[in-house]
């Protein structure tokens, strides 16, 4: 199973760029896609059907424009969950999950931190989110949890990370929280199979950072720890340029 996640910074922007062809050449089996800022009846759905995508669910943020996730699926899952039941998380659009028979897909959008406000607000959907996953696990242990974090876990994933200690997305308790995630039973995908650094999923628009390779690693695929040995690949797409983020993907092989 080829799933692939996708912050596109706007699913009708990223669609005029391209993103439909793309879609179909790359063809996983799931995409995962956060900030779609868009609702359903506002994209053209058909376009990504004959894409070779005719199970699309849709999970938008209250506040239109903004936020939002999507899974597209080959195939029909067997349940869909929207959201977490958690209202002070939900109303945003952050979290949608696909079931399958071997495994479950989620699609999360970690909200960013960029005031004393929003930052708060993180550190609180982190808290809640966690808990949530803990009880979740136990429920569905098979679990893929893709998206975008918002988050560096090392050094290694941020372009300066001296210069960054202070920003969001790179605070030692930001960090910690990742690194705790991890430790609560889940592998960083790409890390897992790839020690390289200036491996990045995100680059800011300012100063030609995509071109000099200045970015951030904030976009994973944290796969729950019994499925370690179903993990063939883990790739990052630069080449992709619809967003401001690029493509990532895990391959998970079944018997």
């Amino acid at each position: 199973m080829k799933i692939i996640s996708y912050n596109v910074n706007g699913i009708r922007a990223a669609m005029k760029k391209g993103f439909t062809d793309w879609l179909q050449q790359a063809s996983p089996d799931v995409i995962c896609l956060q900030e779609i800022k868009a609702m359903e009846e506002q994209v053209d759905t058909e376009a990504i059907s004959e894409a070779g995508y005719p199970f699309q669910y849709w999970y938008s943020a209250q506040k239109k424009g903004y936020s939002g996730v999507a899974i597209f699926c080959k195939k029909e899952p067997k349940h869909i969950e929207y959201g977490t039941g958690i209202e002070t998380m939900d109303f945003e659009g952050r979290n949608l999950r696909v079931d399958f028979d071997e495994v479950s897909v989620m699609s999360l959008y970690l909200p960013s931190g960029t005031n004393s406000a929003r930052l708060e607000f993180k550190l609180n959907y982190m808290a809640e989110f966690q808990d949530y996953v803990n009880k979740l696990k136990k429920e569905i242990p098979n679990l893929v949890i893709c998206g975008d974090y918002n988050i560096c876990h090392e050094a290694i994933d941020i372009h300066n990370p001296v210069a960054n200690k202070n920003s969001s997305g790179f605070l030692p308790v930001e960090r910690e929280w990742i690194g705790n995630f991890i430790d609560s039973g889940f592998i960083d995908s790409f890390r897992h199979l790839n020690k390289e650094p200036h491996n990045y999923t995100w680059w800011s628009y300012r100063a030609n950072a995509r071109n000099n390779n200045k970015g951030w690693r904030i976009d994973y695929h944290m796969v729950s720890q019994p499925l370690q040995d179903n993990i063939k690949r883990a790739v990052i797409l630069p080449n992709a340029k619809h967003s401001d983020h690029c493509p990532l993907m895990v391959e998970l092989q079944f018997n």
